[in-house]
């Protein structure tokens, strides 16, 4: 029944009695009696009771509607109000579970645009720091090299000063261009680039260990570069801010990984924990937010928490439906079966550019 026929319905059966009242034996003295003055407000109350029930009972989907209104987050797909209530309720229910459908898969596509446009434009970057600044930086080591030869001994040891602040800066710019384009994960695989980017990390503060699977099943080239980011940017949250002197990455084959169109099959799970300060109730920044929408274009589940005893954990979940490739694949030609179709987008995005 809709909101307007309950309430319609109510005040007339309020004026249908009041009417019956006013054209039947029961009268009102002049002045009224208490008993008389009992009656009336009696009435009027159990009238206001039913009415006040009536009208909490029918604008409670409104109520919950408008907490989830307030509660949702296109980072945390999946969440919709459930549809009860009258029909005019319900329909509006409907309504904004259907917007919100639209939002995600909207967003889901304009993030896939921009996080494959940034990828090319890394790589751009990375290229041009490599050819350009990486082959300048080598010629003035070379051309310092030759005037250390020529120079008189009191300005040698200023040669050599400036021979190693070149080479440093050489050395940067080589870890910049890796950091900007994971040259060793398109070359070698996920699993060399994950052993070089632990190795990366680890510094006389920070130990990063690795555990990584051997017999994982097959992943898309998109599916392993967003293994590879994840990782990269939660050592990086490690690094920066966990205030930790021990991390683990580890990468896993597991079994029943939601997901799927049933919930069910195998699947991969990346995990990156460290021994800090925690996550606390700090508010998510760019770069978990960055991560979030990541494994969002894969339709993986990524979750930061606390990690056993101290610590964050993230983890990185991925249903093989969603992340794998066809039996076989190469690396340069991996198959797009499975891949979300945001992904296909942002693919035939970039053929346009």
């Amino acid at each position: 029944m809709s909101l307007f026929r309950r309430i319609f319905l109510l005040n007339a059966a309020g004026l249908t009695v009041a009417t019956a009242l006013l054209l039947g034996p029961v009268t009102v003295s002049t002045p009224i009696l208490p008993g008389e003055v009992l009656v009336v407000v009696a009435g009027l109350a159990v009238l206001l009771v039913v009415n006040a029930l009536v009208l909490r009972i029918g604008l409670a989907p409104l109520q919950r509607l408008g907490r989830a209104m307030a509660t949702a987050d296109l980072l945390h797909p999946g969440a919709r109000a459930p549809v009860t209530g009258p029909a005019e309720v319900a329909g509006l229910i409907t309504t904004y579970n259907t917007m919100l459908d639209r939002l995600e898969t909207e967003r889901a596509t304009s993030s896939a645009r921009a996080l494959s446009a940034q990828e090319g434009e890394r790589r751009r970057i990375s290229q041009e720091l490599h050819d350009e600044v990486g082959q300048t930086l080598t010629a003035v080591l070379l051309q310092l090299k030759r005037v250390a030869d020529q120079v008189p001994g009191e300005l040698r040891e200023e040669v050599r000063q400036a021979q190693e602040a070149t080479r440093g800066s050489l050395d940067e710019i080589r870890r910049i261009a890796r950091r900007l384009r994971p040259g060793v994960l398109e070359e070698l695989g996920l699993h060399s680039a994950l052993r070089s980017l632990a190795a990366e990390f680890t510094t006389h503060g920070l130990s990063v260990r690795h555990h990584l699977d051997g017999d994982l099943p097959p992943l898309t080239e998109e599916t392993e570069l967003v293994v590879y980011r994840v990782a990269q940017e939660g050592l990086t949250n490690t690094a920066r801010h966990a205030g930790a002197d021990r991390a683990e990455l580890r990468l896993r084959r597991v079994v029943g990984v939601d997901g799927g169109d049933d919930g069910d099959g195998d699947g991969v799970e990346l995990l990156v924990r460290d021994n800090g300060k925690g996550p606390g109730r700090l508010r998510e920044g760019a770069g978990i937010s960055g991560m979030r929408e990541r494994a969002l274009l894969i339709g993986a589940a990524l979750s930061v928490g606390a990690g056993p005893g101290a610590g964050t954990d993230v983890r990185l979940r991925i249903s093989t439906k969603t992340g794998a490739s066809k039996t076989g694949a190469s690396k340069t030609g991996a198959s797009t079966t499975g891949v979300p179709p945001q992904l296909r987008a942002a693919a035939a995005f970039e053929g346009d550019r």
